[in-house]
């Protein structure tokens, strides 16, 4: 699955704008230098990159270079305190697909967001179904039988790993990479939790099952 990925030297800024993306069903990852930002560019999948400027090793516009030099355009948000209006136009005429300055509303920042994702990936699918279950992306919305179930976005996220991969058998290692992010280190059955949790409300109401365990693998979603 693809992330977001966040670039700041501030924690705090980062812990921020995790918490704010991931409820609204974005996985994050976070890089707290240019260097580990460019490893999981390398090596992760990467929708798009909110990126501070100022950094104690590779500055964010050094980092914004060497990610235009590849063939690849993956979208970039510089968010700085630059405030200068030669700092603006040097960011976007350095590749920058915005640009935003600290201190900022963060309702404007996921507007950006939105627009930018949009722009780049046009032909999203923005639905998802298996058997009588739909998931809606835009809307953030899940429904079985058109009965509307109120998931938690870390639900959500993982009955979207499930319905982009129908008969897929996952174990704990890889949900938890997919949907708790790589940088998760505490313990894995936090998956058996909520595995649990996401079955109770898919089955409400004598519904069937769709996930399922398999003994000694992992779990599947699948119609009996």
């Amino acid at each position: 699955m693809s992330h977001i990925l966040v670039v700041d030297d501030d924690a705090r800024m980062r812990m921020m704008l995790r918490r704010g993306l991931e409820f609204e069903g974005h996985l994050v990852l976070e890089a707290e230098t240019g260097s580990e930002a460019l490893n999981l560019l390398r090596t992760r999948n990467i929708l798009l990159v909110i990126l501070d400027i100022t950094m104690p090793d590779l500055s964010g516009l050094e980092v914004l270079k060497k990610v235009r030099s590849s063939s690849e355009h993956i979208p970039v948000i510089l968010l700085t305190a630059k405030d200068h209006p030669d700092d603006h136009v040097y960011g976007l005429e350095s590749g920058a697909d915005d640009y935003i300055t600290k201190p900022f509303y963060f309702d404007v920042l996921l507007a950006r967001v939105r627009l930018i994702l949009k722009r780049f990936q046009p032909d999203t699918k923005q639905e998802l179904r298996h058997a009588d279950l739909h998931l809606d992306l835009q809307r953030h919305q899940v429904t079985r039988s058109g009965r509307i179930l109120g998931l938690s976005p870390l639900e959500f996220r993982l009955l979207q790993c499930f319905m982009e991969n129908p008969e897929r058998v996952f174990t704990k290692p890889m949900l938890l990479d997919r949907v708790w992010g790589m940088d998760y280190f505490g313990d894995v059955n936090v998956v058996e939790v909520a595995i649990s949790a996401l079955r109770q409300k898919l089955e409400e109401g004598g519904a069937s099952r769709l996930i399922h365990t398999i003994r000694g693998a992992g779990y599947i979603l699948r119609e009996d």
